[in-house]
């Protein structure tokens, strides 16, 4: 049996744009890999009677519907009301539920508002799905439609919180009405230094096979600064199939972009370098310019990164580039003014790598540079200095991303030979 479902995400923040609704696109993604077809996602306000309305409505399409948000303790928080006037039925107060919000505010030495009560209100019938990050349980709820026996699941708005609920109670639950015994497996390469549709272009023979076979299937996720990802997702009866159908196609995919491969699954650009630098006992001193600290930012976000990265110096200022890093006084947006800022770094700093970025992130061009340009310096040791100039795309913020993955590209192929 193949069962369809629909997400509702419920919230007038994410009407008026307050708030973005990631959930859905992550509970959309997940229901995939599970083999879970996503017929629609909907949003809708806080309004009882519109909520109603879109649950009625998803039940005379679709199997399931994971209803995200609402579950809290405030006076507009009634994805609760709103389930049980779907299913017909009355709501209880249950009691080992309270206890659970009880017991997780007092373990955080919090005072409790009484309306956190009216997050242990269960509709009768319900199941409820335990809650281990925050107060809000959510719910299994059986929904007798004219359609045939259907299924809500209500989950919080909390990402974290919906995660776990998620990948904890509703995924295995959906898996199991589903009867279907195969497991889906993906293999995510990330990549960087060509655009998604280059790479589409580049991956045209291999994309008709796929087609022609049916499983696996390929797709492209434009993914910011984490690169751009090509997905392979096979069904199979177990891990071990799933994965003998997708490495002969993941190793065409490999021997066509190369080196543009930088990793896979979990891998980020600054992992994979941290890595590189540890196994070959370097330690890096980072000058930052256009990024404002952006690249130092990422690589400490990955815990024992301090064994390699000693330092940034955020030269922004002109003045800090002539006077701490030994710039030559002059325009700055140049390859030889990011050299001079990498060999400063190493210098100031005493890492055996120095890695620099300038350019010109906007909203106007500088030194004669257009809008998007970036400069990256980069010494290793003793060897003569690297350095290159790209345009980048996008607005300020993007640009500025963008330089982060670009600059570690380079430190990423200089250590490889590439």
């Amino acid at each position: 049996m193949t069962l369809s479902c629909e997400v509702l995400a419920i919230g007038t923040e994410l009407l008026l744009g307050q708030i973005v609704d990631t959930n859905s696109s992550w509970i959309g993604e997940q229901l995939a890999l599970s083999g879970i077809g996503t017929h629609r996602q909907v949003k809708v306000g806080d309004n009882r009677e519109r909520i109603v309305q879109c649950m009625r409505e998803a039940f005379e399409r679709s199997d399931a519907l994971i209803v995200c948000g609402g579950l809290g303790p405030t006076h507009d928080d009634i994805t609760r009301e709103a389930i049980a006037e779907v299913m017909g039925v009355g709501m209880h107060h249950d009691e080992e539920v309270a206890e659970r919000i009880r017991e997780m505010f007092a373990s955080r030495g919090r005072r409790m508002a009484e309306n956190n009560f009216r997050q242990a209100q269960v509709p009768d019938g319900a199941t409820v799905i335990a809650q281990t990050r925050g107060t809000a349980p959510g719910l299994i709820c059986p929904v007798h439609a004219s359609s045939g026996e259907k299924v809500a699941y209500l989950v919080p708005g909390v990402p974290h919180e919906m995660k776990d609920m998620l990948e904890r109670a509703v995924l295995p639950d959906l898996r199991r009405r589903s009867g279907d015994p195969s497991i889906i497996v993906s293999r995510t390469l990330r990549t960087w230094g060509e655009s998604e549709s280059g790479l589409n272009e580049r991956l045209d023979g291999i994309i008709e096979r796929l087609e022609d076979a049916g499983n696996p299937t390929l797709a492209f996720l434009a993914s910011g600064w984490e690169g751009i990802k090509v997905r392979l997702t096979a069904r199979a009866a177990d891990r071990a199939s799933a994965l003998a159908l997708i490495e002969p196609h993941e190793a065409a995919i490999r021997a066509e972009l190369s080196s543009q491969v930088f990793g896979q699954d979990a891998d980020t650009m600054e992992s994979v370098v941290l890595d590189l630098m540890r196994s070959r006992g370097l330690t890096l001193g980072l000058a930052e310019s256009v990024t404002g600290g952006l690249v130092g930012a990422r690589i400490t976000g990955i815990a024992g990164a301090s064994d390699v990265l000693l330092g940034s110096i955020v030269s922004y200022a002109s003045a800090v580039k002539f006077n701490l890093l030994g710039v030559p006084e002059g325009p700055v947006v140049n390859e030889a003014t990011a050299v001079a800022m990498a060999i400063g770094a190493r210098r100031v700093l005493g890492s055996d790598v120095g890695l620099a970025l300038t350019g010109v992130a906007g909203p106007s061009e500088q030194d004669g540079m257009p809008v998007g340009t970036l400069c990256i310096g980069l010494v290793v040791g003793e060897a003569a200095p690297v350095s290159t100039t790209v345009r980048l795309p996008g607005q300020r913020q993007q640009m500025r991303e963008f330089s982060v993955i670009s600059a570690l590209d380079l430190l990423r192929r200089t250590l490889l030979g590439l």
